[in-house]
C-alpha cells in the first residue's frame, strides 16, 4: 500500500503511530455529530463556553470538540504538515502565539562562554542612541554665547581633573605672561617634559575621566544671561533716574536686537525655522514698541523718538494709519526740518499710495510752512538754526525728484521761478512775507513774459515797473532759427521689435524736449498748439515750492546748482546729508570711467558727480551719450549764464564763468573718449572760440583760472605748443604773486604735472621744464620761458621756500585761530601739491611722499579737534581739498609705481588709509580698484570692503564693491569662453562669484542709506537677469518699486530686460504719474506713417 517513491506531501502516511481503525472511528464521530446538529433545532444548544470545553482540533478538514471523544485516552493532536502562508507574508510567528515570559540572567546552557555566545536581543528596530556631540562655533547655543556681550564661561576645572579633548582644548599661557616656566611631569613616556597630561594618558594606554559638560553649558549659559540681565537693570536704573536722557532711550531700544541674537537660537535645520525667526523678530519688535511708548511719555516733545516710533511701526501698521501719524508728526513740529525731510521720503518710497503729484504736493507744503517758520509769519514755532540751507537742501532734493520721475520740464521751471523771484525781486515786495510775495508773482509767471533762460528775459522787476507805468510792449522778432528741428521720422528701423523702438523714440524725446513748452506769440501760437500737454507747467505746480534766499553764498549755490542740473561740473558738497547724495546717484559712468592710462596725474581735474545730467537719463545700458546738450538746450544754457552773471559780484562771476569754461573742457574730453574725431574737431573748435571770448572780456583778462583752464582745453585738442604759450602767457602775468596765491600754484600745478605726462609718453627725461616752472613758482621772480639746465643752488632755494610756505599754512594745534583755519586748508592743496611733485623729480619718490604724509596729518588733526560753525557750506570745502591732497598723494604714488620698481604695499597703504578717513571718494576707490586688479586673490579688497562699508552712511563703498567684483567675473567669464586646453579650465578660481555678488547686492539694498538708491537697484536689477535669472530679477524690479517707485530709470531698464510685458510696465507708470513721452499709440501711428 505504501509505496518507497510516494511524494514528499503523503510521508505522513508512513507514521508509525497511524492507525487506520482509530481514522475512521474518528470519522464516524465526527459524521454523526455534524448530522446531529443539524436535526437539533435552533436556538436549543448551548453556547456557554464554562460548560463545554471549546479546545478544537482540526482532522481532515473537520473540526470536533473534545467533549465528544469517546475514548480520552486517544492522542487528541496531530501533525499538520502544510506550511502556513502568513508565516510567508509576515516573515515572522504572530507575536499573539508566542509566549511571554521573562529571562533571568544572560547564559545559556551547554555553551563555552569562552567562545560562544548568544545575543539575546530582540530582532526588533532598535532605539537609536542619542550622543551628545562635541558643539561647534556655527552650534545655535554657540552663536548665543558668541553674540551676546558677556565672555563665554570657560570650565572651571578642580585639582587632578582634565578636560575631555572633544568638548574643550585648553592653551596654556605663554612663557611671558606666566613670568616663570612650568616644567611639566616627567615620566618614562615623557622623557622631556613636554607632552600634556591627555598625551601622557594615552601613551600610557590610558583613558581620561569623564567630565560632565551639561554643568559647563549651565554655567556659561548663566553667565551670559546673568549679563545681560544686568544690563537690562541697568538701562532700567538709569532711565529711572534720568528718564529724559533721549540717547539713552534709543541705546535701550537698539539693545534690544543684540538681546534677541543672544538670547534666541538660530537654526537652519526644520522648514519652521523661518516662521519661528519671524515670530521672534515681531515679538522684539513689538518689545521696542513699548519701550518708546514709555519713552514718549517721558519726554513728549522729543521728535527722535517719535521718528523711531514710526520707524518701528512701519512692519506693524497700515499704510494709511501710518501716513495718518506722520501727518500727525509734522503738524505738530512743522518747524523741524529733518523731520520734513524724512517725511518726504517716506511718501515717495511709499508705492501703495506714491504718485508724482501727491509728492510735488508734499514737497510744496514742506517749503511753504518752513518758509512761513522763517520769516516769522507762524508765530507758534520758531526757526531752528539752518533752516536756511535746509530749506534750499529740500527745493534741490524736490528738482531731482521731478528729474528722476521724468517730469524735466517741471524741474526746470521751479529753477526758473526761483532764479527769477530772488534775483528779479521788485523792491515793493521785498519787505512782505513769502507767502504774499508768490502771490504777487504769479500774474508775471501767468503773462506769458520770457523767463531766465529764454531768449530776450528781463525778470519779474522789470515786467512790474512797466505794467504800472501802462503795460509791456512786445516787440515782434520772428526768428526762424528758433524752430525745433525733427527729423522726417523719428524711428530709426521700422524692423525692430515695438518695445525697442519704443525705447529709442523715449529716449531720444527724453534728450531734446526736456525744455519746457512756451507758446510764441510773434508766430500766432496758443496753449492748444502744443502736442505734449506735459510739457506747459502751470503756477500751481511750482507756486508752493518759492523759498527766499537772501544770502549771496545761498544765492550762488543756487546758480550753481542750476548749472549742475543742466549738466556743468562745479565743486562737490552740494548737499548737507549724506543720505540726499545716496538718493540723488544714477549714473553708472560714476563707476565706469575710471583714470585715463594716457594721462595718470591729470585725469582728476574734473571728477564725476554720479549724477544724471538733464537729457542724458536713459536705461541703464545704453552707450549713447552726448557730449552736451541738445540744441535748444545748449541756447538756453548760454542763456543763463549770459543773464546770471550780471547779478552776482566780482568773485562770484568768476567762479561762474570758471564752470562755464570747465563745460567746454569736458565735452572736449567726451569727445576724445567717444574716438570719434570729427566730433572731437567741431567740439575744439566751438569751445575755443568761447574760450578766447570769456578771456578777450575785462574782468576775465587778468583771471588766471580761466587762462590755466584754456591751456588745458588747447593741450587736450593736442596743440601742445600753443597750450605752452598760453602757460606762459599767464605765468609772466601772475608769477610775481608766489606761493601765496593759490589760484597760481594751482595753475603751475598742472602745467608741471602735463609737461611730466608729455616727457613718460615720449621717453624723455621729465624733470628739467616741470621742474624749472615749480623753482619759478617758488622764487616769485619775473618768468621766461625755458631754455636751459637749471642751477642747484636756485633748486636749494626753492625747497627752501616750499618748506616754509608749507609750515605757514598748516594750522597748529597749540594756536587758537580756529576762523582763519579753513581758508588756509582751501588755499593749500595746490601748494602741497607743487610741493610734492618738486621733491619727487628733485629727490625722489621717498621725499615726495614725506610731504604729504606731513600734510594728511596736519589736516586730520585739525578736522579731529576743531568744529566748524559759520554755516554748511564751509565744510564741504574743507573735505573737497582734503580729498584733492589724498588723490595727488595716491596718483603719484601709483604714476611712480607704474614707471620704477617700487613696493606696492605703500601704495595699498596709502590708499587704504585715505578711503578710511574719506569712504566717499570716487577718485580714490577708482584708484584703489586699479591697484587690486593687479593681484590674483581678491580677499585683502574684500575685507577692506567689508570694513570701510559697516563705518560709513555712503552707498559708494558697496557700488565700488560690487563693481569690482563684476569685473573679476567678467575676466573670468571671458577667459572661460576663450578655447583654453580642458585641463586649465578647471584650474581657474571661480568661487561662485555670483552668489557674492548677490549677496553684496542684498546687503546693500538692506542698509538704511542703500535701499532708496536708484543706481544701487537698477544695477541688481540687470546684474540678475544678464546672469540668467529672469524669474528671480522680476522679483528683485517688484521690490525694488517699493524703495524707488519715481525713478522712471528703472522701469525703462524693465522694459530692456523684459521686453514681453511692455505694456504693463507702461500702464504701471501712467497709474503712478511718472513722465510718458511716448504712449504705446503714438509708437503704432508712427510705424503706420
Amino acid at each position: 500500500m505504501f509505496l518507497l517513491s510516494a511524494p514528499a506531501d503523503l510521508e505522513w502516511l508512513s507514521n508509525q503511530s497511524f492507525s487506520k481503525e482509530d481514522a475512521l472511528k474518528t470519522h464516524q464521530r465526527a459524521t454523526e455529530r455534524v448530522q446531529a446538529e443539524a436535526e437539533e433545532p435552533a436556538g436549543t444548544r448551548s453556547s456557554d463556553p464554562l460548560k463545554r470545553k471549546e479546545a478544537q482540533v482540526r482532522v481532515s478538514e473537520t473540526f470536533m470538540w473534545l467533549d465528544d471523544l469517546q475514548t480520552p485516552s486517544d492522542s487528541p493532536f496531530c501533525i499538520d504538515r502544510r506550511a502556513d502562508r502568513a508565516n510567508w507574508e509576515y516573515k515572522s510567528l504572530y507575536r499573539g502565539d508566542i509566549a511571554r515570559y521573562k529571562r533571568k540572567g544572560g547564559s545559556c546552557l551547554g555553551l563555552d562562554f569562552r567562545m560562544q555566545a548568544v545575543n539575546w536581543n530582540d530582532g526588533g528596530p532598535e532605539k537609536k542612541r542619542v550622543d551628545k556631540k562635541p558643539e561647534r562655533y556655527f552650534c545655535p547655543s554657540t552663536l548665543q554665547l558668541l553674540r551676546s556681550d558677556s565672555l563665554p564661561a570657560l570650565p572651571v576645572l578642580s585639582e587632578g581633573i582634565a578636560v575631555s579633548s572633544d568638548s574643550y582644548i585648553k592653551l596654556s599661557a605663554c612663557t611671558v605672561e606666566q613670568g616663570s616656566f612650568t616644567q611639566a611631569p616627567v615620566s618614562w613616556v615623557n622623557p622631556l617634559g613636554i607632552y600634556d597630561r591627555g598625551t601622557s594618558l594615552w601613551l600610557e594606554g590610558k583613558g581620561q575621566p569623564e567630565v560632565k559638560g551639561d554643568q559647563q553649558d549651565v554655567e556659561a549659559q548663566g553667565s551670559s544671561s546673568t549679563l545681560l540681565s544686568a544690563r537690562v537693570e541697568e538701562f532700567n536704573r538709569k532711565l529711572r533716574e534720568n528718564p529724559t536722557d533721549t540717547q539713552l532711550w534709543l541705546d535701550f531700544i537698539h539693545f534690544q536686537v543684540g538681546l534677541l541674537t543672544g538670547n534666541v537660537p538660530v537654526s537652519f535645520d526644520t522648514d519652521n525655522d523661518g516662521d519661528m525667526k519671524k515670530m521672534s523678530l515681531r515679538a522684539v519688535l513689538e518689545k521696542k514698541l513699548s519701550i518708546v511708548d514709555r519713552a514718549v511719555e517721558s519726554n513728549p516733545a522729543n521728535v527722535d523718538l517719535k521718528l523711531e516710533k514710526l520707524h518701528l511701526c512701519k512692519e506693524l501698521w497700515e499704510p494709511a494709519t501710518l501716513q495718518k501719524e506722520w501727518k500727525k508728526l509734522v503738524f505738530i513740529h512743522p518747524n523741524s526740518a529733518p523731520l520734513w525731510r524724512k517725511y518726504l521720503l517716506f511718501t515717495q518710497s511709499l508705492f501703495s499710495t506714491f504718485s508724482v503729484s501727491k509728492v510735488n504736493s508734499v514737497f510744496g507744503k514742506c517749503l511753504s510752512t518752513l518758509s512761513a517758520v522763517q520769516d516769522g509769519s507762524m508765530v507758534s514755532h520758531p526757526p531752528l538754526p539752518g533752516t536756511q540751507e535746509d530749506l534750499l537742501d529740500i527745493f534741490l532734493q524736490q528738482c531731482h525728484f521731478l528729474r528722476q520721475a521724468g517730469h524735466t520740464e517741471k524741474a526746470v521751471c521751479l529753477f526758473q521761478a526761483l532764479l527769477d523771484f530772488t534775483f528779479f525781486k521788485p523792491d515793493s515786495v521785498k519787505d512782505l512775507p513769502t507767502r504774499q510775495q508768490v502771490d504777487f508773482f504769479e500774474p508775471f509767471w501767468d503773462s506769458g513774459e520770457p523767463r531766465v533762460g529764454e531768449r530776450g528775459a528781463r525778470g519779474w522787476k522789470a515786467w512790474m515797473l512797466q505794467q504800472e507805468r501802462g503795460g509791456w510792449v512786445i516787440p515782434s522778432e520772428p526768428d526762424d532759427d528758433d524752430e525745433e528741428e525733427q527729423d522726417d521720422s523719428e524711428i530709426k528701423d521700422k524692423t525692430w521689435p515695438k518695445w525697442k523702438i519704443w525705447l529709442d523714440v523715449e529716449a531720444s524725446r527724453e534728450a531734446n524736449h526736456w525744455l519746457p513748452w512756451r507758446p510764441d506769440k510773434t508766430k500766432g501760437q496758443s496753449e492748444e498748439d502744443c502736442e505734449d500737454p506735459d510739457r506747459q507747467v502751470l503756477f500751481d505746480d511750482i507756486g508752493p515750492s518759492m523759498i527766499r534766499a537772501d544770502r549771496p553764498d545761498l544765492q550762488l549755490q543756487l546758480i550753481l546748482s542750476f548749472l549742475q542740473f543742466l549738466g556743468l561740473p562745479g565743486p562737490s558738497g552740494k548737499f548737507s546729508t549724506t543720505s540726499s547724495s545716496n538718493i540723488l546717484l544714477d549714473d553708472l559712468t560714476f563707476l565706469e570711467e575710471g583714470p585715463d592710462p594716457e594721462r595718470p596725474l591729470t585725469s582728476y581735474d574734473l571728477p564725476m558727480a554720479g549724477i544724471c545730467a538733464v537729457g542724458h537719463m536713459t536705461f541703464l545700458s545704453d552707450c549713447r551719450r552726448q557730449a552736451g546738450l541738445c540744441k535748444a538746450g545748449e541756447e538756453f544754457l548760454q542763456n543763463v549764464l549770459q543773464q546770471t552773471l550780471q547779478l552776482l559780484s566780482a568773485q562770484d562771476q568768476a567762479a561762474i564763468t570758471l564752470c562755464w569754461l570747465q563745460y567746454e573742457k569736458l565735452k572736449v574730453l567726451r569727445c576724445l573718449r567717444s574716438g570719434n574725431k570729427r566730433r572731437l574737431k567741431s567740439q575744439g573748435k566751438r569751445s575755443k572760440r568761447l574760450a578766447k571770448r570769456l578771456l578777450k572780456e575785462p574782468d576775465n583778462r587778468s583771471s588766471l583760472a580761466l587762462w590755466r583752464e584754456y591751456a588745458h582745453l588747447e593741450w587736450l585738442l593736442g596743440n601742445l605748443e600753443e597750450a605752452r604759450k598760453v602757460f606762459d602767457t599767464a605765468l609772466g602775468m601772475g608769477v610775481t604773486r608766489g606761493l601765496n596765491d593759490p589760484v597760481l600754484c594751482n595753475l603751475c600745478f598742472l602745467y608741471a604735472q602735463l609737461e611730466v605726462e608729455q616727457a613718460l609718453n615720449s621717453g624723455t627725461i621729465p624733470t628739467s621744464k616741470a621742474v624749472y616752472i615749480l623753482t619759478k613758482l617758488a622764487e616769485g621772480a619775473a618768468y621766461t620761458p625755458f631754455s636751459c639746465q637749471i642751477n642747484p643752488v636756485t633748486i636749494l632755494k626753492a625747497r627752501k621756500a616750499y618748506e616754509q610756505a608749507l609750515l605757514s599754512f598748516l594750522p597748529e594745534q597749540s594756536t587758537g585761530s580756529n576762523a582763519r583755519a579753513p581758508k588756509k586748508l582751501h588755499r593749500m592743496s595746490s601748494l602741497v601739491g607743487c610741493f610734492g611733485l618738486f621733491q619727487y623729480l628733485t629727490m625722489g619718490i621717498d621725499a615726495a611722499d614725506a610731504v604729504y604724509n606731513q600734510a594728511i596729518q596736519k589736516l586730520i588733526s585739525w578736522n579731529l579737534n576743531s568744529e566748524v560753525t559759520d554755516g554748511s557750506l564751509r565744510r564741504p570745502k574743507v573735505f573737497a581739498d582734503w580729498e584733492s591732497v589724498a588723490v595727488q598723494h595716491v596718483s603719484l604714488l601709483r604714476h611712480h609705481a607704474n614707471t620704477s620698481v617700487f613696493p606696492l604695499s605703500r601704495l595699498r597703504l596709502a590708499l587704504t588709509d585715505a578711503l578710511s578717513l574719506l569712504p566717499s571718494s570716487a577718485s580714490l576707490w577708482q584708484l584703489y580698484l586699479q591697484t587690486e586688479n593687479r593681484y590674483h586673490t581678491a580677499g585683502r579688497a574684500r575685507r577692506f570692503f567689508h570694513s570701510v562699508a559697516k563705518k560709513t552712511d555712503s552707498v559708494v563703498p558697496y557700488l565700488f564693491a560690487i563693481t569690482a567684483e563684476q569685473r573679476l567675473k567678467q575676466m573670468l567669464d571671458s577667459v572661460q569662453r576663450s578655447r583654453l586646453p580642458g585641463e586649465a579650465l578647471p584650474t581657474l578660481p571661480n568661487n561662485g562669484l555670483s552668489n557674492r555678488i548677490r549677496c553684496l547686492f542684498e546687503n546693500a539694498t538692506a542698509t538704511e542709506h542703500g535701499t532708496h538708491c536708484p543706481l544701487l537697484w537698477r544695477m541688481y536689477l540687470n546684474f540678475m537677469v544678464c546672469d540668467g535669472n529672469a524669474e528671480r530679477g522680476s522679483g528683485i524690479f517688484y521690490k525694488a518699486l517699493q524703495a524707488v517707485p519715481w525713478v522712471k530709470g528703472l522701469y525703462m531698464d524693465a522694459v530692456q530686460l523684459f521686453p514681453e510685458r511692455v505694456q504693463e510696465f507702461l500702464d504701471l507708470m501712467t497709474e503712478k504719474e511718472l513722465r510718458l513721452r511716448v504712449p504705446m499709440e503714438e509708437v503704432d501711428i508712427l510705424l503706420e506713417d
